[in-house]
């Protein structure tokens, strides 16, 4: 299937387009510096979702060779009465919502259970939480939608009264992140939880290598455009000078670390410029610039990497394939006693 978004020019630097993240340039720069100047060089997985990154992500979920969005319906479709019966959650906040459409089955069991009234989608593209905002508020005129444009691990700023809450974290994004990563990740949300309230996750499942890598290379070419699109990103923020074309994208499966690893490899030795950081850097021909991971987890692992947070996996789901599986997540019977957390 063709990417709906107009293919880019790979025969000079592309620099227009919306912003792709909040933040101090200060602080974003020294970011960037440090990743593009590191030993192997490596590009964040968020810098890929400007606008035209996340209308590009929403393409790859219709590739043939995309399976999570699918498994995801699957288990959903499934459990989502299950689910609303056991969380009967007044707010859901749906972090990385992106386009709405992963979550759209559980706000419809939410709303059949009569408890749901609040629904808080966050995510970095504002396009996105427009588009699936209008689109929520016309077919569900009484639930109370705030989006809320940020990172998925910035405070929320709600009520105690929003209680009890369900926080959802789908798709692929929680392998994006480093093992400490996720530590860290997991315990801000612990210290936003409390008794009653729930996190479902998202975890894609360690199987046959060539269907893993498939999803992260598609025959359409539409992943490629997904990662590439990062040096887009990089010549508007930086002022660079990077070349699509200078590039190729590979999936590459670590069987050690049991992840994919997207990476852009170069086509030849050349320097790219950046002048908002007052650097140049350089390539060596083949070097890989690292562009995010996307770690694939076993029920042991993911048990005991929740267990580690004081939070407990109470509710363990796969779709029947096992390719792809959604928990629920409590908090812990032994830190009850600390239910007073903001979130």
């Amino acid at each position: 299937m063709a990417s709906s978004v107009a293919p880019r020019s790979e025969n000079r630097p592309q620099t227009t387009g919306a912003p792709a993240r909040p933040g101090t340039t200060t602080t974003r720069h020294r970011e960037l510096l440090s990743g593009l100047t590191a030993r192997p060089k490596h590009l964040a997985t968020k810098w890929l979702y400007d606008a035209c990154g996340s209308e590009l992500y929403t393409d790859i979920t219709r590739q043939p060779e995309y399976y999570i969005d699918e498994a995801e319906h699957e288990i959903i479709g499934r459990r989502g009465a299950e689910i609303a019966a056991l969380t009967r959650a007044r707010t859901l906040v749906d972090l990385g919502a992106g386009s709405g459409r992963k979550t759209r089955l559980l706000i419809d069991a939410l709303l059949a259970a009569g408890s749901l009234e609040q629904y808080v989608p966050v995510d970095v593209s504002s396009a996105a939480l427009r588009t699936a905002a209008r689109a929520l508020g016309s077919d569900c005129p009484g639930l109370r939608i705030v989006p809320h444009t940020a990172e998925f691990t910035a405070p929320l700023g709600l009520d105690p009264q929003d209680g009890p809450v369900l926080l959802t974290f789908f798709g692929a994004t929680f392998g994006n992140l480093r093992p400490p990563e996720r530590r860290t990740f997991l315990a801000a949300l612990r210290a936003r939880m409390r008794p009653g309230d729930g996190l479902l996750l998202g975890t894609d499942l360690v199987k046959d290598v060539a269907t893993m890598t498939a999803a992260y290379d598609d025959r359409a070419g539409v992943t490629a455009a997904f990662v590439k699109n990062g040096l887009t990103v990089l010549n508007r923020e930086l002022d660079a000078t990077f070349r699509q074309g200078d590039f190729t994208h590979r999936a590459i499966w670590n069987p050690h670390l049991e992840r994919v690893e997207n990476a852009l490899q170069a086509r030849r030795a050349h320097r790219v410029d950046l002048p908002a950081l007052g650097r140049t850097i350089s390539f060596d021909h083949g070097e890989l610039l690292h562009v995010g991971v996307s770690t694939k987890f076993r029920e042991r692992g993911v048990r005991d990497e929740v267990a580690a947070t004081d939070l407990r996996v109470s509710h363990w789901w796969t779709d029947d394939a096992r390719r792809y599986a959604v928990s629920l997540i409590t908090v812990a019977d032994r830190t009850t006693a600390h239910g007073t957390h903001p979130h």
